[in-house]
């Protein structure tokens, strides 16, 4: 191993399992200490377990490696603190977050209840937050960090996970801002979109065209988290097997100014539609595609 990561310390959350695991592992194969944190829920939220983050420290030590377990429940401030606390205190200090812990409750939007709509919310948004918070107070007195949060491409709009869509935005807003805020303390921040064989990728009701193992997502994870990549942030980059893209950042296409006294319903209606226009939704198109395959009883692609 070239050991990208010697001398650093890095925390993962959602480490013990999928992704997260494959992270951590390789992370410590790089040469990091690493702090696994994994509340050991069901993909559903429920049952939490702390023996999922002990297997996986077992795993890194038994490879020479060296880890520490935290099993709190990172969508409270407590949690996303505990495991800031714990890698200083085991050892020293705090070099990287990652950010990749997530459930799933799905449901159409006119019928999710506000009990599937919080808990989405709070273990990924909220999560990245409380890991950032604490972990970027730190960073800010170091001189130094890379926080990684993790998004999908389902921040575009989801047919029956507006709560996990909704999350997954938000993850991407609050990378920039900190990426805006942390520059001056030399932290970076970046997004990860992962597109990869998971518990959480298994219930996709169509067959993807672009998809990896967990140890693709990674090996960009070592990357951004390595000195090599401490001049890029604020990047949101989707990783899918052999692919890696870089999403646009968010700016304005089109726009028209009113030439004399103010905007009414009547004069946007005569200069919107050719002037400003739309921007086409390609998550509607693909929606449209699939509505067609299905009436032709064909298997959908995505």
């Amino acid at each position: 191993m070239a050991e990208f990561l010697r001398g650093k310390v890095v925390a993962v959350t959602g480490a013990g399992r999928g992704i997260g695991r494959a992270v951590a592992l390789a992370c410590a194969a790089e040469g990091a200490k690493v702090v696994v944190n994994d509340y050991g829920v069901g993909i559903d939220g429920s049952a939490p377990t702390s023996e999922v983050a002990d297997e996986v420290v077992k795993e890194i030590e038994a490879a020479g490696g060296e880890a520490a377990a935290v099993a709190d429940d990172i969508a409270t401030m407590a949690g996303g603190e505990r495991v800031v606390r714990t890698a200083v205190e085991a050892f020293g200090r705090l070099d990287g977050v990652v950010c990749v812990a997530g459930i799933l409750r799905e449901r159409m939007l006119f019928n999710m209840s506000e009990e599937e709509w919080d808990p989405v919310i709070a273990t990924h948004l909220k999560g990245t937050f409380t890991l950032f918070r604490a972990a970027s107070a730190l960073m800010r007195q170091q001189g130094g960090g890379t926080l990684v949060g993790f998004t999908s491409g389902n921040h575009q709009g989801s047919v029956s996970q507006a709560n996990y869509s909704a999350a997954k935005g938000g993850v991407i807003s609050l990378v920039r801002s900190a990426a805006l805020g942390l520059h001056k303390y030399g932290v970076t921040a970046n997004c990860v979109a992962p597109v990869a064989r998971t518990r959480m990728s298994a219930g996709v009701p169509m067959e993807l065209k672009e998809i990896g193992e967990p140890e693709d997502v990674a090996a960009l994870v070592v990357y951004l988290l390595s000195d090599t990549a401490r001049e890029i942030t604020g990047q949101v980059y989707t990783v899918a097997g052999p692919k890696i893209a870089v999403w646009a950042q968010p700016r304005e296409l089109r726009a028209m100014y009113a030439e004399s006294g103010s905007w009414t319903p009547e004069r946007i209606a005569d200069f919107l539609p050719g002037t400003v226009g739309v921007d086409p939704m390609p998550m509607l198109q693909q929606l449209q595609a699939m509505a067609k395959a299905a009436a032709a009883k064909e298997r959908p692609n995505a």
